[in-house]
């Protein structure tokens, strides 16, 4: 039976589907959407009803209509004359049998009705037909394996039962030292008649024969090295006794040969079940490693694997849910460990418990750039920093802490441009307080509300400080309006976020914006364990020439001492020297102080957690294990980018890369680096960081830019003199950046030079023909006159004929008169001979055309 959906039908029957659906309602069908499916049976009842409605009828219907016809002729006066006119009326009317066709109506719907009852029951018979098929196949399945194990325990019970009388007889026939020594004293002879013997008791049925002839007598036991018996676990596996196995030996060529009497067995016995191996996976895993295991071979692994649609190489990691199936589908158990047992149990052996005390709050100034964020802290501490800082901006995260007339409270500075989003992001998670700074006579800008989400998203409270409103542009409501528009309310208007006009050069609204910090954190009831080890965050990390690696901490409990060992993520060390903000060497620093930290074995990333240990062996071990997974990860990661990607980079040919080796001063800085510099990447070019690292300029790194044709950027670091002879020699491109802005503009600059320029036509000129000539040598000649611009000899050309362009190509001659010439300029006449093209018309245009590249830019 066909069937067809409502929409199908309206397309072959030319009819909105709207219109059919209404028409499919009016004679009783219950379609209501055009995905609806129409049978044959259905489509047969609206046919008789749309005949029904224009008066048509079937075969079936014709016995039930009657059609009459009735005539009347009647006379008309026509007025004076006496004279008539005959007119004749024709009627005719059809009676239909209505009953007979509602019948036959409802005759239809009942048959669909039935259809489709019958077309469900057959559904639900298939249906249970395949549960019950599939409910037989698992008993099958479920009693074949109780019998195989069954079969299993009983032939591992019948073997255990043979080995133990093996164990036994053998106990009872072994000799002992004294019957040893006295066995040397014996005759060869006398030793193979007493060992016969003693086989024949025990039972053996094929008691050994005399040595064959030709063949040397087996040594004494006074040859051998040792006194233990020969052949005592070939007793235990087969079952035979003998008091001296030395007799069934023999020499051949230097080696000793057992030759035993009857049929030789062997120990191994063919396991009657799969064995089930319960493997441990870690978080990942080498094929190679998974396979022994599961002590199988590396290629069946990676037949598995293929077959699942992954291919893989005999020493690729795979991650732990990849190895899961695989283990799965080789139909072994899967047991997961965990790899940082080690560094749990460190971390939970160290104890935090102790007296709590009131701790100060960790304040971060976070904002827009040029918003007077550092000015603000300058003042507070009554330092100039942002007076050093190149371009006049801050580009790392100061830490600093200041004794006031309220308390101490420590600060974090954050760099307000739009590429240290990370830097702001790290200062929000690790402060207790956030200053919002942003002036009065700027209003709310895009690293504006770009600190209020990170403040929102780590949780932590907010203090708006409005700075620069001793400016005549200041306007504090407009900031209030502007600020409340993203949810943040001041108290004065029914809200919870403080708000301090300040000035940075007058002092004005300092004290109460303190105040109001110290208030909030009376709020917030900070307190911290000073007796307990430190713990705390890595706000940056940079390396020095002569002083090594330089961590910036925060100690956001307990107590940092010289000479602790700190584990700060992939890094460890023992604390050779702290010093404050200012340079000082300190003995410790408590909760809430920021302090620099010498003796680690690397620059952590900025933002891991570092925490004092009391075993430098375990502090090792765990740093080691996370390197150790941080580079199984990352390599995971890049071969299975590799193989995703596999197809999708085979253009990548096309696509203008540029290389670049970075180094930069610190961690933070260089992060944010990274990022900008990637996001520059589009469709047709791209940055590659080839490498990058915190410190000088090696001579490694000259080498790597070299063999990749890289450029190198060194941000606030110079290159040492080995690097500057290579990079001198080869002619290596370095650029050395202070400032952030001028790096991201250089590099984009350089991007959109490697972009395709667009091509861009120019029209220079039209010439209008005005008569057609035939010339014996150059054939068609068009007579025009230049009306627009300049026509060019050597210039595409376009035909235009009713400004439709009906032919494109080139000049074949351009004559003044009988002169050729190389352009012709407007309001004169010349002669154009169009190449490759006959059928120019008096009335043509000729436009003239150039091609010009446009340079393109990010």
């Amino acid at each position: 039976m066909t069937v067809q959906t409502v929409k199908i039908l309206s397309e072959l029957v030319s009819t909105p589907v709207e219109k059919l659906l209404t028409q499919m309602k009016d004679a009783g069908l219950p379609h209501q959407s055009a995905d609806q499916e129409v049978s044959d049976v259905e489509k047969q009842i609206l046919l008789n009803y749309l005949k029904r409605q224009h008066g048509d009828s079937s075969e079936a219907e014709g016995e039930q209509r009657i059609t009459l016809q009735r005539r009347t002729k009647s006379t008309l006066s026509a007025g004076a004359g006496n004279k008539t006119v005959n007119v004749a009326v024709k009627k005719k009317r059809t009676y239909v049998k209505r009953t007979d066709v509602e019948d036959e109506l409802k005759r239809q719907q009942e048959m669909l009705a039935e259809q489709r009852a019958a077309e469900e029951q057959a559904r639900i018979e298939a249906e249970q037909a395949r549960e019950e098929a599939a409910r037989l196949e698992a008993e099958q399945a479920a009693k074949a394996k109780a019998e195989a194990e069954e079969q299993a325990r009983k032939e591992a019970e019948r073997q255990q039962k043979e080995r133990e009388a093996a164990d036994r007889a053998a106990q009872k026939t072994e000799p002992n030292d004294s019957d040893m020594g006295a066995d040397k004293l014996v005759d060869n002879s006398k030793e193979t008649n007493t060992t016969r013997k003693v086989s024949q008791t025990a039972g053996n049925s094929k008691p050994s024969g005399p040595a064959p002839k030709g063949k040397k007598a087996a040594p004494k036991q006074n040859d051998r090295k040792d006194d233990k018996p020969r052949g005592r676990a070939d007793q235990k596996r087969t079952g035979r006794i003998s008091l001296n196995d030395d007799d069934e030996f023999s020499r051949r060529g230097g080696k000793r040969k057992l030759k035993r009497p009857g049929k030789q067995e062997h120990g191994f016995q063919k396991p009657t079940a799969p064995i089930i191996h319960e493997v441990a996976l870690p978080e990942s895993i080498t094929v190679a490693e998974l396979a022994e295991k599961m002590a199988i071979k590396a290629a069946e692994v990676i037949k598995v694997m293929f077959k699942m649609g992954a291919m893989a190489t005999i020493n690729q990691t795979i991650d732990r849910d990849t190895a899961t199936l695989v283990v799965e589908e080789m139909g072994h158990k899967v047991k997961f460990i965990d790899e940082n047992a080690l560094e749990n149990d460190m971390i939970d052996s160290i104890d935090y418990e102790g007296e709590s005390i009131k701790r100060a709050p960790v304040v971060t100034v976070m904002g827009h750039v040029d918003h007077g964020k550092t000015s603000l802290l300058d003042y507070i501490r009554t330092t100039r920093v942002a007076a050093g800082e190149s371009g006049g901006i801050t580009q790392h995260i100061g830490a600093y802490h200041v004794e006031t007339d309220h308390g101490m409270v420590s600060f974090l500075d954050t760099p307000g441009h739009a590429a240290f989003t990370s830097m702001r992001a790290r200062g929000a998670q690790a402060t207790d307080i956030v200053i919002l700074v942003c002036a009065a006579d700027d209003g709310v800008m895009p690293q504006t509300i770009e600190a209020i989400q990170h403040s929102r998203a780590a949780g932590v409270p907010i203090v708006v400080a409005m700075t620069k409103i001793d400016k005549e542009a200041a306007d504090i409501d407009k900031v209030k309006n502007e600020l409340v528009a993203h949810e943040v309310v001041p108290e004065e208007w029914g809200g919870d976020v403080q708000f301090v006009g300040v000035s940075a050069k007058s002092g004005q609204g300092i004290e109460e914006l303190l105040e109001a910090v110290l208030l909030q954190a009376e709020v917030l009831e900070l307190t911290a364990v000073p007796s307990a080890p430190g713990k705390g965050v890595v706000v940056e990390s940079r390396l020095d020439r002569g002083r090594g690696s330089v961590a910036t901490v925060l100690v956001q409990n307990g107590t940092l001492k010289k000479g602790d060992i700190v584990l700060a993520g992939l890094q460890m060390g023992r604390v050779r020297a702290l010093l404050d903000e200012n340079g000082k060497t300190v003995e410790s620093a408590g909760p809430s102080i920021p302090v620099e930290i010498l003796g680690l074995d690397g620059t952590p990333d900025a933002g891991e957690e570092f925490i004092v240990v009391a075993d430098e062996r375990k502090a090792r071990e765990v740093a080691n294990f996370r390197q150790g997974k941080y580079r199984e990860v990352r390599f995971a990661r890049q071969h299975s980018a590799k193989l995703e990607n596999l197809f999708s980079n085979m253009g990548q040919d096309e696509v203008g890369t540029l290389n670049i080796v970075l180094k930069a001063d610190v961690r933070g800085s260089l992060e944010a680096l990274i990022k900008s510099l990637t996001d520059l990447s589009t469709d047709e070019v791209k940055v590659n960081v080839v490498s990058s690292g915190v410190g000088g300029i090696t001579e490694t790194d000259a080498t790597l830019a070299l063999a990749s044709n890289a450029v190198i950027f060194g941000f606030n670091v110079r290159a040492d003199s080995s690097a500057k002879q290579f990079i001198e020699r080869e002619n290596v491109d370095l650029r050395y950046y202070s400032v952030i802005y001028n790096i991201i503009d250089d590099v984009k600059q350089a991007l959109s030079g490697m972009l395709t320029p667009d091509l861009r036509e120019e029209i220079v000129g039209t010439a209008e023909v005005r008569d057609v000539f035939r010339s014996p040598k150059f054939g068609l000649v068009a007579g025009c006159m230049v009306i627009e611009g300049t026509v060019y000899r050597n210039e595409k050309i376009r035909v235009l004929r009713d400004n439709v362009v009906i032919y494109e190509g080139e000049l074949e001659s351009l004559r003044r008169f009988k002169d050729a010439v190389n352009d012709v300029r407007q309001g004169m006449e010349c002669g154009i001979g169009v190449k490759n093209y006959n059928d120019v018309k008096e009335g043509d245009k000729i436009e003239v055309f150039k091609t010009i590249e446009v340079a393109r830019s990010l």
